[in-house]
């Protein structure tokens, strides 16, 4: 559907989520949000699709931000509540049991920045813009900015986006962590399928095992996250992908996995 603010593509196990509001430079709104709440929970429960890759329409933008003239109508008791479902929705994304990849293409500013660091990984365009330009809109982050900033980039990288509300270009956005990868923009298609590719014939229980140790566990106390790895790790024994990964490498050959 041309109109639908959310496109949803199939390549064999890896499904492709595409933010589709060109003229508003794909800006979240309500609709937006829940639109890939549902998609992503739909995701996450189908067997077939083992990695998510998720970027936003057009050259300019994989998404600019929260839908300014909606926010601009809200009292306070939605802007609260508007919040409240953006956050749902990252943390559904952070929380999935299968990587998700977000492809940016354009710029990430605001919750179009929030969205992109609670996907497991990010690969950008050199030409890409990041920020948290939310002060100068009389804001702060909303939809977990000042929180996965401080955990992907430090105190100081965090202060210095949020306060200052200045943009900063891919190649910084590396340096501080934010995103994995920085290719060009002729690159940037091909690269992320070749990772998507990559991630959706690795073993996926222990796929989902690392993206639950590393989430959750990194919420924990260093005990409390070693404890749950440890747990992970056995639990994985008891599969026969790893049976099957591990007689693979004894006779040398590659391994087919199939998520049992």
């Amino acid at each position: 559907m041309p109109d639908s603010p959310l496109l949803v593509q199939d390549h064999g196990a890896i499904r492709r989520l595409v933010v589709n509001r060109p003229d508003k430079l794909n800006a979240l709104n309500l609709e937006t949000i829940a639109a890939l709440d549902a998609a992503f929970a739909d995701a996450g429960q189908d067997a077939a699709v083992r990695v998510v890759v998720l970027t936003g329409t057009g050259s300019k933008a994989f998404v600019a931000g929260a839908d300014i003239a909606q926010m601009n109508s809200l009292p306070a008791i939605e802007g609260r509540e508007f919040s409240r479902r953006g956050q749902q929705l990252m943390r559904r994304i952070e929380r999935l049991p299968k990587p998700v990849i977000a492809m940016v293409n354009g710029y990430a500013l605001g919750g179009g920045l929030e969205l992109a660091m609670c996907c497991h990984l990010r690969i950008a365009s050199d030409t890409a813009r990041l920020g948290q330009p939310e002060i100068n809109l009389g804001l702060i982050p909303g939809f977990g900015g000042t929180q996965r900033l401080l955990r992907l980039a430090g105190r100081a990288a965090a202060l210095e986006l949020c306060l200052l509300g200045a943009p900063i270009d891919a190649a910084r956005a590396q340096q501080l962590g934010i995103v994995n990868r920085v290719v060009s923009t002729a690159d940037l298609e091909g690269e992320t399928a070749r990772l998507a590719e990559q991630l959706a014939q690795a073993a996926p229980l222990a796929l989902r095992g690392i993206l639950d140790a590393v989430v959750l566990g990194g919420e924990c106390a260093l005990e409390e996250g070693l404890a749950f790895e440890t747990a992970q790790f056995g639990l994985l024994f008891a599969t026969e992908d790893m049976r099957e990964g591990t007689s693979a490498f004894l006779e040398k050959r590659k391994p087919i996995f199939r998520n049992q």
